[in-house]
């Protein structure tokens, strides 16, 4: 009988996200206690080349050389990725941007982009032996692992606010997770999963408070790349909680140019969108500290109600490397938004994915974007979960 794991996994290492200080990918890892940072995953990428991805599946364990699992046995997988990106025909003449892109997450598996960090979180939590996760999300990062666990046969946790929808929820429950509710935001399930996980021994799944969920999200800006033939968009403009993605598609993009793949050396510029209603990033970005009096309050954009980011410092390094923005919209941006991309070009966007769209009006407007660039919004889930 051949034993040998079958892998293509060039994963070697972990690094304090701070410090550089070497962890050992081989044990069960949270985060870089060194500094109370995320950790971040390295590769030894010298040996994956284009010519590995073809008859590759259109999925993001295409891949898979540059993600974290070793056995291929351990991959749980729902098709996740290679969604579409929308070519944008008529709103692009109304805000005088001649190239403009929607990335749609919606159609992932569980209807958002949390499907890639989870898919990934959970495959590697099966290799290193995991029985009960736990996460505290606003909604879709619950269902998507609920998902994953049903599929990898281990127990989930799933702590959201009260507020959640309830179409998430009833999601949750169908797939086998034990749901808890929390009245309060994110940071108030943060806290209640901490409390499980100390009496249970869950592992904690929270947002890069575990370095996997990471991995899957930077296969976001992968594609991305794939998809514009290896020739980065100018903008990228992505609607920020706690802000995964954002940092996920920037070390896509610096493990692309280190394989020199990529067909030029331009630099994305990074776009963070927040509402009014949670704002912490946006006020880093631009006093370099949050309000004194900065409570945060619902919106009909869940997902970016997180008032407290663990991966701060991350998300603000991205921005200054890439000579990025963050901007900020009212609620009221948001269903207009939702109102214009659906009666405009026929797409349905998430309230998240509406905020990014409303973040690119006003940045058009503003001419912080110019004619001639290329810019990618990203719609991080589909409408359809709202209701």
């Amino acid at each position: 009988m051949n034993t040998e794991i079958e892998t293509i996994s060039t994963a070697s290492y972990l690094t304090c996200s701070n410090c550089g200080k070497i962890y050992d990918i081989q044990r069960q890892q949270t985060f870089a206690h060194c500094c109370n940072q995320p950790l971040i995953t390295h590769y030894n990428n010298n040996k994956f080349t284009k010519v590995h991805l073809k008859n590759k599946p259109n999925n993001l364990w295409r891949y898979a050389a540059m993600l974290p699992v070793f056995d291929n046995s351990n991959i749980i997988s729902l098709e996740e990725g290679f969604t579409p990106m929308h070519t944008l025909h008529k709103i692009p003449a109304k805000y005088a941007i001649n190239h403009l892109y929607i990335k749609d997450e919606g159609g992932n598996p569980t209807g958002s982009f949390k499907a890639r960090g989870l898919s990934v979180a959970i495959s590697k939590a099966k290799e290193l032996g995991i029985e009960h996760c736990i996460i505290p999300t606003a909604g879709n990062a619950g269902g998507a692992m609920s998902a994953y666990c049903a599929k990898a046969g281990i127990k989930a946790t799933v702590v959201m606010p009260k507020t959640s929808a309830q179409l998430i929820k009833e999601e949750v429950q169908l797939l086998g997770g034990q749901l808890i509710e929390v009245n309060g935001f994110i940071q108030d399930c943060g806290k209640r999963v901490q409390q499980i996980a100390a009496e249970t021994g869950a592992f904690d799944m929270s947002t890069m408070k575990e370095p996997y969920r990471l991995e899957g999200k930077k296969t976001l800006g992968y594609e991305i790349a794939e998809q514009f033939n290896w020739q980065l968009p100018d903008v990228i403009i992505y609607p920020t909680g706690g802000g995964t993605g954002l940092i996920g598609m920037w070390k896509a993009f610096e493990e692309l140019q280190q394989m020199q793949w990529l067909t030029s050396n331009k630099k994305t510029r990074m776009v963070i969108v927040q509402t009014e209603n949670c704002n912490p990033m946006i006020q880093m970005i631009e006093k370099g500290k949050k309000d004194a009096t900065f409570q945060p309050a619902y919106s009909i954009a869940n997902g970016l109600v997180v008032p407290t980011p663990f991966a701060e410092k991350s998300m603000l390094r991205v921005i200054a490397e890439s000579n990025g923005t963050g901007i900020v919209v009212s609620e009221t941006d948001i269903q207009q938004s939702i109102r214009e991309m659906a009666r405009t070009e026929g797409l349905l966007l998430s309230p998240e994915g509406a905020a990014a769209f409303a973040g690119f009006k006003k940045l058009a407007e503003k001419k912080w974007i110019e004619e001639q660039e290329t810019v990618c919004i990203v719609n991080t889930g589909s409408w359809y979960k709202y209701h």
